[in-house]
């Protein structure tokens, strides 16, 4: 149903003559609600109910609606602070869906830098089942790390690649492409500052890992130069 926002609420109000109990002429609006769901309050700051909602202004006087004014919105009402905002709110993920972005993200991270050619070594192996524990992963181990690296070489082929297939640079493109906006430049440097050191646990880069990373950096929008000054940063970091 729709509802009618009372005078002293948010619909517009035009000035009018003063009155017992508020103003005498102005606006309402009638809101129809068209769909719910959650959503990242901007207001609030966290992740809430939301009520997708579209309006229409009516000239009021002495309470009784007159002349319409038109639709308004839509607009996204946080059902805990009924704050209004426009539709690109949508566009944040919430909290729990952005763990999980980044959760895929530096899964496919991973299988991208061991499956160019480090999967063999046990140094990558240890690097990498630290780096997936750490982003959520509890339950990875070296043996089920290298099982799925093996069924992934043998379905694709890629292992030991000379470069960055044009399958795993969509796969790197589809998992950090829409998490790359939603990250501060810190956030997505250190996402692939976690590929480079398991590139480098084994050894200095293969040219076929460098391209990986590349491919990475570029998915998570870093400058190319940006991307060659962080690999190099890499190798000056202890491990």
């Amino acid at each position: 149903m729709g509802r009618t926002a009372p005078f002293g609420g948010r619909g517009d109000r035009v000035p009018g003559l003063p009155g017992r109990g508020g103003r005498l002429i102005g606006t309402r609006t009638a809101w129809t609600t068209v769909c719910d769901g959650e959503f990242f309050c901007p207001g609030c700051g966290g992740d809430r109910n939301y009520q997708r909602r579209t309006g229409r202004r009516r000239f009021v006087f002495l309470g009784v609606p007159l002349l319409s004014r038109g639709e308004t919105g839509p607009v996204v009402e946080c059902a805990a602070c009924q704050d209004h905002f426009g539709l690109d709110a949508l566009d944040h993920p919430t909290t729990v869906r952005l763990s999980t972005m980044l959760r895929d993200a530096v899964h496919t991270v991973v299988l991208a830098v061991l499956t160019t050619g480090g999967s063999a070594a046990r140094a990558a192996l240890d690097a990498a089942v630290t780096t997936l524990r750490g982003a959520g992963f509890d339950d990875c181990t070296e043996e089920r790390l290298g099982a799925l690296i093996d069924a992934l070489a043998a379905d694709t082929g890629r292992l030991n690649d000379p470069d960055c297939a044009p399958g795993l640079a969509i796969e790197l493109h589809e998992a950090l492409g829409p998490l790359a906006p939603h990250l501060a430049p810190a956030g997505r440097e250190a996402l692939l500052l976690q590929g480079a050191r398991i590139a480098l646990a084994d050894g200095p880069y293969t040219p076929a890992e460098r391209d990986v990373l590349a491919t990475a950096g570029c998915a998570l929008t870093i400058d190319p130069d940006d991307v060659a000054r962080l690999l190099v940063a890499a190798t000056r970091t202890p491990r």
